[in-house]
This record gives C-alpha cells, sequence and structure tokens, in this order.
C-alpha cells in the first residue's frame, strides 16, 4: 500500500474505526454493562496496541475569568470527568479491510449520575494506534434512579414535590469532584406556602445511602447551598439508610425526616 495511504491513515482519513453497540441504553448505579465492540480496518493494515474505554459524564465549576483588568471574575463551565476507565489489552494488527469483534461486560460505579435535566453520562471507546490519531466513538448512556433512590422521589411527589432541577455542582469532601444537585419545589401538600425549596443530595457509601438536605424557608432560594455547605463541611441534616432496607419504607423514612426538621 503506498505511503499516502498509510500518512493519511496516521491522520485518520481512511484509517480503523471502532464503533461500540450497547446491548441496553437504559442503565441503574452499580449494574454491569454488556457491550460489543466492532473495530474494522480501513486501506492500510495497522497495529492496535489497546482498546480504552472511558465512562465519562459533565459537572458545572466555577472558575476565575479575567476580562483584561485586574478583576477577576467567577464564571460557570462545563467540565468533563471520567468516572470509570477500562481497557482490553491485547495487542493486534488489524489488515486492510479486517473486521473484528469484542465482547466485554463493565460494572457502572454506584453514584453515576442520573441523566436527568442536564446531567449526561457517555462511554467513549478509542483504540490506540501508535503515531496516529486514535479512532474513537461515543455512545450516550440513559441512567435511570435505583429502586431506592426511586422510592425516595416517588415519596417527594407524593408529599407534593415536584423536581425542578437537577445539576452535578463541584464540590470538595467527595471521592468525586461533584454532587448531583436534585432541587424540588412544594407544588402542594403540607408543605406548599411554607418552603420555598428542597435540595437534595444522595450518595452511596459502603453499605448505606446517605442524603443530604438543605431546605429554603425564608423565600430567598437555596441554589447551590448545598453543595457549597457540603464543601465547607457545614451540613447538619443528613439521613443515613441501610441499603438492605425495602424500597417500600424509604419512602417513609424520608418523610418522617423531613417533617421533624420542619421544625426550625
Amino acid at each position: 500500500m503506498s505511503l499516502f495511504h498509510k500518512t493519511l491513515a496516521s491522520l485518520g482519513l481512511g484509517g480503523a474505526r471502532v464503533d461500540t453497540v450497547l446491548e441496553t441504553e437504559v442503565l441503574l448505579p452499580g449494574q454491569s454493562l454488556p457491550v460489543r465492540i466492532d473495530v474494522k480496518g480501513g486501506k492500510v493494515a495497522q497495529a492496535v496496541d489497546n482498546i480504552h474505554l472511558y465512562l465519562c459524564c459533565r459537572y458545572e465549576d466555577e472558575v476565575p475569568v479575567s476580562r483584561g483588568d485586574s478583576e477577576h471574575r467567577m464564571e460557570k463551565v462545563q467540565q468533563t470527568y471520567t468516572l470509570a476507565q477500562w481497557s482490553l489489552p491485547e495487542a493486534f494488527t488489524l489488515r486492510a479491510g479486517e473486521q473484528r469483534q469484542f465482547e466485554c461486560r463493565f460494572e457502572l460505579p454506584v453514584n453515576t449520575p442520573i441523566t436527568i435535566g442536564d446531567s449526561g453520562v457517555w462511554l467513549e471507546t478509542h483504540l490506540e494506534i501508535p503515531l496516529a490519531l486514535d479512532p474513537k466513538d461515543k455512545d450516550p448512556l440513559t441512567i435511570r434512579p435505583d429502586p431506592l433512590l426511586d422510592a425516595v422521589f416517588t415519596a417527594l411527589e407524593q408529599a407534593g414535590f415536584r423536581l425542578l432541577q437537577v445539576e452535578c455542582e463541584a464540590t470538595d469532601g467527595f471521592a468525586l469532584p461533584f454532587v448531583q444537585v436534585f432541587e424540588f419545589v412544594p407544588v402542594s401538600g403540607p408543605y406548599h406556602g411554607r418552603w420555598r425549596e428542597l435540595e437534595l443530595i444522595t450518595q452511596v457509601d459502603g453499605d448505606h445511602l446517605t442524603l443530604w438536605f438543605a431546605i429554603d424557608r425564608r423565600q430567598r432560594g437555596v441554589s447551590g447551598m448545598l453543595a457549597r455547605l457540603l464543601g465547607g463541611g457545614e451540613l447538619k441534616r443528613q439521613l443515613a439508610i441501610p441499603l438492605t432496607i425495602d424500597p417500600m419504607d424509604i419512602g417513609e423514612q424520608v418523610l418522617a425526616y423531613l417533617a421533624q426538621v420542619d421544625d426550625p
């Protein structure tokens, strides 16, 4: 094959291609993700050192930005974070036009964000080819709440709360550089007209599901307050629930806890 085609392949033109096929695009945190990786050779033979997979998500951070003067302002930016990564350490030579297929299975982290609102989770697959642009594939995933978290959301909805916004916000003090914040507003029920907002963070830690709450009673907004309080270690309203609890019971515990902290 001509040097011209080899040069094009090194630039990603006419080179190997990769396509990851998901058996299911809807998953739960901690669930197994089965995938099939299809690799097809280009116009020239290429050495593949490895196949890498990255489970990625987005979160929002505030960074200082200079406007050309001495004053620095904080600006919100979207950051990408790799939740997990896996490799298939199988070096091989991919002949021109050759097709190969790999089947594998990976476990999602238990604190993979739920894909509601602006929260996005996707799987990237990269072929590691020396001296060439790595062929890539990107597949979005839909992550739904597990039975316990789903029961918490259902209990809040039955108590008159409506999910208004979901964001992954940067914070300190956690294994990840961010937390996922669920913002609820009471539209009916016992808290309507008394609370303005309820913010919730959930985190699986060992054998417990921990819930953190921030409540705005003063009609002035708590947006982002929960993440800031967590970063400063100042948030006291938290509830730890064993993962062995029946989903039928967790909603009652959450509502009983909210009734307890409702007394200012």
